[in-house]
This record gives C-alpha cells, structure tokens and sequence, in this order.
C-alpha cells in the first residue's frame, strides 16, 4: 500500500501547477440541456469531501475510473460493452461532459457517473484508499515544449496517488500520440516501486509497450494520425 501523504510538497506542488487549461469552448443547445436536466442523474459535485462510492454505485462491482475522458467516445464504449463495471469519469472540460450525458442517456446507461474537476484532488482528497479496479488515462495533454513538461500528468506524485487509490492488481492503462511522453510515462512508471509492466513482448511494438486494448476505440484523432503515418503507444500497468 502507498504511504504517500496526501499533503506531501510534491502532491501540493502538482496540484498548484495545473496539468490542464481552462478552456470555456462553446456547449451546443444539447450540451447545455444536457447540464440543466442530466447532471443531476450523471453527475456528482466534489467539495472536497471523500466521495461515498458504495452510495454513488449501490451495488458490490468492480469500478473504474477514466481521467480526461475528453468527449467520452472511449468511456462510453467500455461502459456500453461492461455492463457489469461501475465507472466513473473526470473532465474538467464542461462542453465533453455534457457531449458524454447526452450519449449516456441515449444508450440507456446507468453503470457511470461524472465529475467536472481536477482529477489530481480527486485521487488526493475524494477516493478512498484501495478504491478502484483500474484507472484509463488516454491522450493526456502531452505539454510538447520542453518548458511546458512540468505541467504533463504523469509525474511521480501523481503514480502515488494511484497506487494509493487501487487495490493490489488492479491496471493502469494509458495511451498518447507523443513519443517523447510515451517514453517518459513508461520510464517513470517501470521505476515505481507498486507497479509492474505487463505488456506482452511482440516484435511489432517498441520493448514495454502495450497492443491498444480491444475497448479502446481509435478516435477521429487518432484515426486521421494513422493516415498520415503518426504513432501511437499504449501502456499497461499492474500494481502489485
């Protein structure tokens, strides 16, 4: 089990130097109906109170959590497809949650809930310790100019933090279209003391790398890369 104190300096630090941007963007009529009539069935408001996970998701399932889930394609398809999975989802971006809500209603689907917040004070302050079965963090910002890497995601104080939220075997997985940030969360990763590489050797991917997991959808993003010869890497991780 993780030691790490939630109030340690680096975890402090990491909170103060945000990974993300503000952006207001422009909701759809949809999207904002969506936020007037669904948050209140999807959504959940953080005030910096541990959350209640057995209240919010009142039945005895596995759960996981996806951070920057962006417009909800890859939540929404690993939702669709585990029925038997309660997942819960961090955006800070108003616009994708709303997008999300309305697919989630659309689809019927009871098995997720949503947080419009800081994904970092959401594993320090809202969940409790041994709390989810894997986490899914794809296309994080990778901040590509080298000034800018202090504001990627993945750093150490944030692996703490999930080791600290998932219980022993439970997965990380992650994917990024940037070789550089690819190589950095796998070497920062691979020297955590509570997690373990799984990815299986294959002479078709890079040594340590993952095979994009079969409930990953490849995004317009990425599916525009791949036409013009752009990479992906996807990593998986097991805590011990």
């Amino acid at each position: 089990m993780s030691t790490t104190d939630e109030r340690s300096p680096d975890i402090e630090r990491q909170r103060r130097i945000r990974s993300f941007v503000m952006r207001a963007g422009r909701m759809t009529a949809g999207q904002e109906r969506a936020w007037r009539e669904l948050w209140p069935l999807y959504g959940i408001v953080f005030d910096g109170v541990q959350l209640d996970l057995d209240k919010i998701f009142p039945r005895q399932a596995p759960r996981i959590l996806e951070i920057g889930f962006g417009s909800g394609d890859a939540l929404l398809s690993f939702a669709r497809s585990h029925p038997e999975v309660d997942c819960l989802g961090v955006e800070v971006h108003r616009p994708g949650v709303g997008h999300l809500m309305l697919q989630l209603h659309d689809a019927a689907l009871g098995n997720v809930r949503l947080l419009c917040h800081d994904a970092v004070e959401i594993l320090a302050q809202g969940l409790p310790e041994l709390s989810l079965d894997a986490v899914h963090i794809f296309f994080p910002d990778p901040w590509h100019k080298k000034r800018h890497h202090k504001r990627r995601l993945i750093q150490t104080p944030f692996i703490d933090l999930l080791a600290r939220a998932l219980r022993p075997g439970g997965m990380v997985l992650l994917a990024t279209d940037w070789q550089h940030y690819a190589e950095q969360m796998l070497e920062l990763i691979n020297a955590h003391p509570e997690f373990e590489n799984v990815a299986v050797s294959s002479s078709a991917l890079p040594s340590g790398f993952a095979a994009r997991p079969e409930h990953r959808p490849l995004t317009r993003f990425e599916r525009r890369g791949q036409r013009l010869g752009h990479d992906v890497w996807d990593l998986a991780f097991k805590k011990k």
